[in-house]
């Protein structure tokens, strides 16, 4: 699986999840033999509050195993993608998660059949309730959104259609999009599949990127009116799910499982709006930095100068991390050594493992999983300190809450990561020793803040506008969403201001974004990079409570909703607090930059 240049100890102990294959078959064996009995407690979950915790205890432990399994085959998959035994595997598991979710149909409507009065004097009577109240409570909360058993399982099923339109963006992007073939001015001709075209729009080579933007985004042109009528179908899906639901708009229901009001999506919207000033300030220092009069969209992803000549081993990458966590608290750090020591880590690029980087907190009574494809770089070292991110919010969660309410929201899960990749860069740019390596770190903070914050509030408000043109009946046509997506980006790039060029044929560039199928997903990218930031301005400000407030934060997973969590970690979504301290950590950023870039001139 894998080669033989990849040291064992830097790579995952998947023994703390099944000994090997042969006893993950066979507890995956026990676990569908299991299954029939689900069904048992179904039309009885109002017989007594003891039956209802029967039934929930019965349905947790099925989902605990379920998720075991599933982390088990997932990690064996993605390690070498071209061993079909483990492809196999994971098919498998999936299917299993299709039967155990339509075994369990029932139970949603049925609960919600009860009277609230009814659930809370089970809760009152019944101590093994406790873990589940804060579900049945946020269940009788959504309650007149919720159908009846047979509209409910009619809508499960109908899943079978509305995945398409996303399957069908998947296929089109990974296989069947024609590529087009460029030649560079060094006179290399490449394929521009969207990782070679991520290569070369970080090019330092103005020419080079001034090719392959335009044709890269005029393959999507030629499809345009395809892509458009697949994102329309994907926009309707949200529609029938927010109308036979019977919500105001694709935004509510998209919102309300977190229970988020849709005032904190515009709110987000308003407050990068109104601070785009602060961004076109970045982008007038960009074009000083690489020497041209204005910048063109091709200009934007390429370092604002060559990264440093350094590279960090996986000792060296520990450490740093280790170092830029030290001011979340001991217990952070002790843990944070247990998951290096205890192999929670797949390191390295090998031939078949999946691409990119993710954490699993899925198996619950072991650790969570941390799969990279570490190069040594920086960008991969900040990497780990996102996933890592990710990894202690799952272990601190796990470890304090009991099962049923350790999962928490994606909502939150972004504020982990992405704090620490905000200590990580204050760390080593106060570590850094030349004005080249300030440069670049510079630079990749603020175009990792113009990616997430401002790029993905931009994403968030297209995603606002062509649903709400949806439900008030307009076609959304290929031509329309160009109109629309340009609009956005010229507004948010400073284009009519003459901050940086957008030229038409970037227009389609929405259809190359797979994140407007996932309703409404992005602007979470967004609150959590300005929550995190928030956070760790308070915790390096050695703000009273902050560490304590923090930790407490990463015990709590999915214990109430998002907004409550962040409040009680010091973070107000709903007002303009937080966003300030976002905007002030970017501002003293571009203060830094220009002021080493007067150095430079004088």
């Amino acid at each position: 699986m894998k080669t033989a240049t990849v040291p064992i100890e830097e790579t995952w102990n998947l023994s703390d999840l099944f000994e090997d294959d042969g006893a993950f078959e066979a507890a995956k064996r026990n676990l569908a033999q299991q299954l029939p009995e689900l069904d048992r407690y179904h039309g009885r979950l109002g017989e007594s509050a003891s039956s209802l915790a029967d039934a929930l205890e019965s349905t947790l432990d099925t989902y605990k195993a379920f998720a075991r399994l599933r982390c088990y085959a997932s990690l064996r998959s993605d390690a070498d993608t071209r061993v079909a035994a483990h492809q196999a595997m994971r098919q498998e598991v999936e299917l299993l998660a299709t039967e155990i979710s339509g075994l369990l149909a029932y139970m949603r409507p049925e609960i919600l059949a009860l009277d609230p009065a009814q659930v809370e004097s089970y809760l009152a009577e019944e101590p093994r309730l406790e873990p589940h109240a804060f579900y049945l409570r946020d269940l009788m909360r959504q309650r007149e959104h919720v159908l009846g058993p047979a509209e409910e399982s009619i809508l499960a099923q109908s899943s079978l259609l509305t995945r398409s339109p996303s399957s069908l963006f998947q296929i089109l992007q990974n296989v069947d999009l024609p590529r087009p073939d460029v030649e560079l001015p060094d006179g290399q001709t490449v394929t521009l599949t969207p990782v070679e075209f991520h290569r070369c729009r970080a090019s330092q080579e103005r020419e080079t990127r001034q090719v392959v933007f335009p044709a890269f985004f005029g393959a999507y042109s030629r499809f345009k009116d395809s892509l458009g009528h697949n994102l329309y179908a994907a926009v309707k899906t949200h529609m029938f799910r927010a109308r036979v639901r019977d919500y105001d708009s694709c935004l509510a229901a998209a919102l309300d499982d977190d229970n988020v009001p849709t005032a904190v999506y515009r709110n987000l919207i308003r407050q990068v709006r109104e601070s785009l000033p602060l961004m076109h300030r970045y982008f007038r220092a960009r074009a000083k930095t690489l020497r041209v009069e204005r910048l063109e969209y091709s200009d934007l992803y390429c370092p604002l100068s060559e990264a440093p000549p350094i590279r960090y081993n996986t000792d060296e990458a520990r450490r740093i991390v280790g170092a830029s966590a030290t001011p979340i608290g001991a217990e952070y750090a002790r843990e944070l050594d247990r998951a290096f020591d205890e192999r929670w880590i797949d390191w390295h690029p090998s031939p078949g493992k999946r691409s990119g980087a993710y954490a699993t907190g899925w198996a619950y009574d072991v650790h969570p999983y941390v799969l990279l494809n570490y190069t040594g770089e920086y960008e991969s070292v900040s990497t780990l300190a996102h996933e890592m991110g990710h990894a202690m919010h799952s272990f601190f969660s796990n470890r304090t809450q009991p099962y049923a309410r350790a999962d928490y929201s994606i909502f939150v899960a972004e504020v982990a990561s992405t704090l620490n990749e905000a200590l990580l860069s204050r760390h080593v740019l106060q570590q850094a020793t030349g004005d080249d390596e300030r440069l670049y770190l510079l630079g990749t903070y603020l175009d990792g803040m113009r990616g997430t914050l401002f790029r993905q509030t931009m994403f968030a408000e297209f995603e606002l506008a062509i649903h709400e043109l949806a439900e008030d009946g307009v076609v959304l046509t290929g031509e329309k969403l160009n109109e629309v997506y340009l609009e956005l980006l010229r507004a948010y790039h400073g284009h009519d201001e003459g901050v940086v060029h957008i030229g038409e044929e970037y227009a389609v560039e929405w259809a190359a974004i797979p994140h407007f199928y996932f309703n409404f997903y992005v602007y979470q990218y967004a609150t959590g990079i300005v929550a995190a930031t928030a956070l760790a301005s308070r915790i390096l400000e050695g703000a009273d409570g902050a560490q304590e407030r923090y930790l407490g934060f990463l015990r709590s997973g999915g214990s109430n909703h998002p907004l409550n969590l962040l409040r009680d970690a010091g973070v107000d979504l709903e007002s303009a607090e937080p966003y300030g301290a976002a905007f002030d950590r970017v501002r003293h950023c571009i203060d830094s930059l220009e002021a080493l870039l007067d150095d430079e001139a004088s």
